[in-house]
């Protein structure tokens, strides 16, 4: 299976004065990314997982590599891939493009927990099924 996309024009917001991607604004568009990826690929909208099912999935580990600046008005297509799942974790890639270029590329975990007790706990099965699906489909 092809990785999630999500578009991000980079707006006026995630720029610093000279008109380049303040490198903590790429942070707020890889959340936006992974928000977006559970709504329309996992099918549990972060309004879901939080109220109703409180769970939330806090990134444990992030490690970014900057290939090259942002400026704004550019858009980037930033492609989202499931690596690993465990238990309660999951390691996902992100890597952003425009115009060709490699702007950026994320490796991230998350771990579900349950918001009670503040403990990781395993994926829920409806998840854990489309999760393991999306694996078997890349390989």
């Amino acid at each position: 299976m092809a990785p999630f996309r999500y578009q991000q024009q980079v707006l006026f917001q995630h720029c610093d004065p000279a008109g380049i991607v303040f490198y903590p604004r790429y942070f707020e568009m890889v959340n936006a990314t992974v928000e977006n990826w559970f709504e329309k690929v996992l099918k549990v909208p972060f309004a879901d997982l939080h109220m109703k099912r409180h769970s939330a999935v806090p990134t444990a580990t992030i490690k970014t590599t900057f290939k090259a600046p942002s400026r704004l008005g550019d858009v980037l297509m930033i492609d989202l891939s499931v690596e690993k799942i465990g238990g309660a974790s999951l390691d996902l890639s992100l890597t952003a493009t425009a115009e060709t270029q490699t702007r950026f590329e994320t490796f991230l975990t998350l771990v579900h927990m349950d918001m009670n007790s503040g403990k990781p706990t395993g994926w829920p099965t409806d998840i854990r099924t489309v999760l393991t699906k999306l694996m078997e489909e890349a390989s």
